[in-house]
């Protein structure tokens, strides 16, 4: 699959949220930075052709879907990241968050149990 823009990622998560929609539903969940009917409807044609949402088509209307789950996108997206930007260690990913004190000691000592427990 293909990546996501920044408002198509934006669209999925509105997507995810209301489990399906026709453009004038999603339309009205974008609350910053509203884009026109038409150019909302092209960002959502473009997500289908990445194959991330499907439709149901009522006449001349459809209502989309995602076909892929906000748990396997976050996966997807989690690995390219880790892969890319820290060399695909998550020892480094925990240091980065440490040293930004994004995580505390409790934390931390939470990953471990949790690493122990599935072990």
């Amino acid at each position: 699959m293909q990546k996501l823009t920044n408002k198509e990622e934006e669209i999925m998560h509105i997507l995810w949220k209301l489990k399906k929609a026709f453009v004038k539903d999603v339309l009205e969940e974008i609350t910053e930075d509203k884009p026109h009917y038409n150019t909302l409807s092209t960002i959502i044609r473009n997500l289908e052709e990445k194959g991330y949402v499907d439709y149901t088509a009522y006449g001349k209307t459809h209502q989309y879907f995602p076909v892929i789950t906000k748990e396997a996108y976050r996966k997807r997206f989690m690995n390219s990241a880790i892969e890319h930007y820290f060399n695909n260690s998550y020892k480094n990913v925990v240091s980065f968050f440490a040293k930004e004190e994004k995580i505390s000691v409790d934390d931390l000592k939470e990953i471990i149990d949790v690493i122990e427990q599935n072990k």
